[in-house]
């Protein structure tokens, strides 16, 4: 089954944008991220929407973070990206008429419930200034080289 990696993708590219501290054009983003500009801006377009971030066009134009990274959970960028399915299990029929699988999927439901709520409230705790320091002590305990884009992707 393919894992759905948008939130991990999309923290990823506004770690970038924070860490260059100027705009970054969809395709220095998408070049970042191996992937598409035309897939970078739908992605920051509903972050836009959100008011996380903000993009400018024309010369010097880009995309920027419109709030300061504390301002900014995991959780308010998975809501923005629109609430992608976390659990990859499920249950084998959604209505059956057999019993016995109707008990299963009831203890499989509450534990799914449970699981993802657990989940979202450690998103909510999670903000991207914690990610960007993360980054940095991480940086900082890597032996020291020119440039900081050697260390983001080395």
């Amino acid at each position: 089954m393919k894992r759905d990696s948008r939130l991990s993708g999309v923290l990823h590219v506004l770690l970038h944008m924070a860490e260059q501290g100027a705009p970054m054009t969809s395709e220095q983003l998408a070049k970042a991220m191996q992937t598409h500009p035309v897939v970078i801006r739908r992605t920051l377009g509903g972050l836009r929407d959100a008011g996380f971030v903000h993009s400018e066009k024309g010369h010097g134009g880009g995309w920027t973070i419109a709030k300061p990274l504390a301002d900014i959970t995991m959780r308010d960028v998975y809501d923005a990206i629109g609430r992608p399915g976390l659990m990859a299990m499920g249950n084998r029929t959604e209505a059956p008429g057999c019993l016995v699988e109707r008990a299963v999927n009831a203890a499989l439901d509450t534990s799914f419930q449970e699981a993802e709520a657990l989940l979202l409230a450690r998103f909510a705790e999670v903000t991207l200034a914690e990610l960007a320091a993360d980054f940095h002590a991480r940086m900082a305990a890597r032996s020291p080289s020119p440039t900081t884009q050697e260390h983001i992707h080395g």
